[in-house]
Formats: structure tokens, sequence, C-alpha cells
């Protein structure tokens, strides 16, 4: 069995990893790239939330995005390797229904000399959907696990995660060509706020669409309900350009037998596909918190 240190996790910058728990965890990330007109920001990098969103507001057109190469998850890979004969890595990334990003992944890992080293996770998600699964993998890494122990363990926290999320406007999925299976609701009337998901193949898929915010909040706090009831659960959020966020995490701490919380930003390239307005929560089943 491989020993904590042998196990290494490669994510993108999409996970939404504030950055620095992912120094603090040694995750290594891809980033993605957005490009407003004839600028290139480095996902991540060379752009945060903060300033994203402010040229989002000023931006004429929308900006668009960019996955990485092939050749820059085999460097990433080929530094880590080099580490020790031993060492393995469990690379986790964004929904392959959204994005190539993880077809980069698997390109570079035929090329390497040892491609059964690394192993490759569509997390079926996006910002800390994706997030969480690498926490997980860490932490279950430092605790023991091999890499064939953690694979499924990440697998069952994907199926057992209920996400919601909310956007402002349907125009930032429908013109990046991410809005999947709520292509239905694209122009539907005002002021109706679509309550979406992410389905089991990893598509944006609508719930249901409910006039008025917070009617939407307390549809998906009672959903939360159904599901969980009196459950201990982990509560996390993610949250663009919007002061929704706070009312959200109030009804849901209020409602829910939460017992643990995290937080964190939408970043630049979900933010381009999602909108300002976005907020998304992610509700585990408390047993999961000894991977937080």
């Amino acid at each position: 069995m491989a020993t904590m240190s042998k196990i290494r996790i490669v994510t993108d910058s999409t996970a939404d990893i504030p950055q620095e728990v992912r120094e603090q965890l040694k995750v290594e990330m891809v980033p993605l790239k957005v490009h407003f007109a004839e600028e290139t920001f480095v996902d991540a990098v060379t752009i945060q939330s903060e300033q994203f969103y402010e040229k989002l507001k000023q931006a004429k057109d929308l900006p668009t995005t960019s996955q990485p190469s092939p050749n820059d998850f085999l460097e990433t890979y080929n530094k880590i390797l080099a580490e020790d004969d031993e060492t393995e890595i469990i690379s986790i990334h964004l929904s392959a229904a959204m994005s190539g990003t993880i077809h980069s992944a698997k390109l570079a890992q035929s090329m390497l000399d040892q491609p059964e080293r690394v192993k490759i996770f569509d997390g079926r998600s996006a910002s800390y959907g994706t997030g969480f699964l690498v926490i997980a993998a860490v932490n279950a890494a430092k605790q023991g696990l091999s890499s064939s122990e953690i694979i499924p363990l990440i697998e069952e926290i994907r199926e057992e995660m209920q996400l919601y999320f909310f956007v402002d406007t349907l125009e930032y999925l429908q013109k990046g060509g991410r809005i999947g299976k709520a292509a239905a609701l694209f122009g539907t009337l005002l002021n109706i706020k679509p309550i979406l998901s992410i389905d089991d193949e990893g598509e944006v898929t609508s719930v249901d669409k409910i006039r008025g915010q917070k009617k939407a909040v307390a549809k998906v706090v009672q959903n939360y309900k159904d599901h969980f009831g009196d459950e201990p659960v982990i509560a996390v959020f993610a949250h663009g350009d919007t002061d929704l966020s706070h009312f959200v995490m109030d009804k849901i701490h209020t409602e829910l037998n939460v017992k643990h919380t995290r937080e964190t930003t939408v970043g630049p390239v979900i933010g381009t596909h999602a909108g300002p307005g976005t907020i998304g929560m992610f509700l585990y089943p408390e047993r999961y918190a000894k991977y937080l």
C-alpha cells in the first residue's frame, strides 16, 4: 500500500479551492484560462475572483474560457512522478460533460512512461463539488488509504452529494454552451428563478422553476429537508458576486442539522459560464467529515 506521501492529488482551477487550502494540502492545480477580448488570464493565477467580477461588469462581450493543454498536465505529472518511484497521482477534474479538461488529462496520461501511476477521476461536478472530492482524497491519503481505496470513496461521496445552484440569468450558461438539459428554460418569464443541479452524467439540469428568489430558496431548503431530515450534514457553499449568499446560508443553517460548513468563491472560469449571481449549495452526510 502506498503511504500518505506517495499519493499526490492533482486538480484544475475550476475546483475553486482557495489558494491557502491548496497550498496547505499540497494539491497541484492545473489552471484553465479566461479570455476577455484580446487579453488572456490564467484562472486563479493571474486573475482572481474579485478582479474577474469587476472586469465582467465592464466587459462589452462575455469572456470565453479554454482548457489546459495535454502538455500542461504532462509537465505537472512528470514533475510529481519524478519525486519518488512509488508516487501515484489521483487527478480529479471538472465534469467531462462541461469541459475537455479531463480529455487533456487523459491524453497526458497516455504519454507517460508509466501511465498506470496516474488515475484520472471525473468529478461529474463543478466548483466545490469537485473541490470537496479533492480535499477528501488528500485527507484519505493522509489517513493511509491506498489509491484503490480512495477512488471508491470519492465515487461514493460524489453519489451522496446533494447539489442545487441558482444563477441570476441563464444567459451565461446558454452563451457559453454549458446549459445542458436546462436549455428548455431559456427565455422564460422575468423573475422566474430556476433551481438547477448537475445530474449523474455531469450535465447541468433543471430541477424546478419558482417565481421569486426567496420562494426558490425555501424550495431548495425543503428539498434538502426531504432528503436529509434531521441527519447531521456538511454544508459547502460556493458563491459569485451576489448578496443572496448570506440569506441562503442562514436559511440552511436554521432549517437543517449543519455540523460543518465550508465556503468558497466561484472562480473566473465557472463564473464565466454561470454568471456573477451564482450560488451553489453542496450538502453531504456528516460521516464524511473525517475527510474534511
